[in-house]
C-alpha cells in the first residue's frame, strides 16, 4: 500500500470508513440563559424538515462535477489500457451485452445524431439498476451468457467527472427503452441540468439513468478505478504499471455485493 492511502485505496483524509468524521458537539447554552418550551415543542421536534416551496429549483446539482461510472470486465481492461481509451465501437474480450441489447442501442437515435451504441455508456450512480442486475446473476434478456458466467469481482468500475467527458447526452432511463428522454449537455445544458436535478431528487430514477459519453474516452479522463477486493486491486495496479498509466485504484466491496 502506497504512503498516504488507506486500505481502500483512498487518500487518508478522504476515507470516511477508516477515518470517520467526528459529529460536532452541540454548543452549550449561554451563561444565564433559560430554556423555554412552548406547548407545541414536541410536535415541532417530530415534524419533517421543511421542503422547498412548490416551483422551486430542486436539489442543487453540478453537471461538471457529477461522477459517472463505466463498468467493464477485467479482461476488457487490457485492451482499454493498450488503446489508451475506452472505445464504444471496440469488440470486447468479454461481451456482457446480448446481441438483442446491442441491436436495440444501435437503433436508438440520439439528439444531435448518432445512436446509443456510438457512445461510451456510464451510470450516474455506483448502485445503478443494470449494474445490480449484472452482479446478481445477469438474468435479464439484455445480458449475454458471458455475463451470467462472470462474478462481481471480475469487473472494475471506472469513475470520471461528467464535465471532463466533453460531448455527453443524459438519458433518464435505459437508453434503449422507448419512454426514455434525452438531453445533450453540450447543446442544451439548461435542459440537461434540469434533468439531472430531477434524477438526483429521485434515487430510483437515478439508478435507471445513463450518461452517454463520446465515442472514445481517453483513460486520462478517468479519475478512479474501483474494485471488489485487494487481490483484484493488485492485479489492476500491475496492469496499469505495465501500461505506464497512473490511476488511483480503490477497494469498495459494497459496490460489488450480491443483492
Amino acid at each position: 500500500m502506497t504512503t498516504g492511502e488507506c486500505i481502500h485505496g483512498l487518500e487518508v483524509p478522504l476515507c470516511d470508513v477508516c477515518f470517520p468524521r467526528a459529529v460536532p458537539e452541540p454548543a452549550p447554552p449561554a451563561a444565564g440563559s433559560t430554556s423555554t418550551r412552548s406547548p407545541s415543542s414536541r410536535a415541532d421536534r417530530s415534524a419533517p424538515p421543511s421542503r422547498r416551496p412548490a416551483g422551486g429549483t430542486g436539489p442543487a446539482v453540478d453537471l461538471d462535477r457529477q461522477r459517472v461510472q463505466h463498468v467493464t470486465h477485467l479482461e476488457n481492461l487490457l485492451s482499454i489500457l493498450a488503446d489508451g481509451e475506452i472505445r464504444a465501437g471496440a469488440m470486447p474480450a468479454v461481451d456482457v451485452s446480448s446481441a438483442t441489447a446491442r441491436d436495440l442501442r444501435a437503433t436508438t437515435a440520439l439528439p444531435g445524431g448518432g445512436s446509443a451504441a456510438d457512445r461510451v455508456a456510464f451510470y450516474l450512480t455506483a448502485d445503478a439498476d443494470r449494474w445490480r442486475e449484472l452482479r446478481s446473476g445477469a438474468a435479464g434478456p439484455q445480458w449475454s451468457d458471458a455475463a451470467r458466467a462472470s462474478r462481481p469481482a471480475d469487473f472494475v468500475i471506472l469513475v470520471a467527472a461528467l464535465g471532463v467527458l466533453g460531448d455527453v447526452v443524459l438519458a433518464d432511463g435505459d437508453a434503449a427503452a422507448t419512454p426514455t428522454r434525452f438531453a445533450s449537455v453540450t447543446h442544451d445544458r439548461p435542459t440537461a441540468s434540469r434533468m439531472l436535478r430531477r434524477l438526483v431528487a429521485d434515487p430510483e430514477a437515478l439508478r435507471r439513468a445513463e450518461a452517454l459519453g463520446p465515442p472514445d474516452v481517453p483513460i486520462d479522463e478517468i479519475q478512479l478505478g474501483v474494485v471488489a477486493n485487494d487481490p483484484v486491486r493488485e492485479r489492476v495496479r500491475g496492469l496499469l504499471d505495465d501500461a505506464g498509466i497512473r490511476l488511483r485504484v480503490a477497494v469498495n466491496p459494497p459496490s460489488f455485493a450480491l443483492d
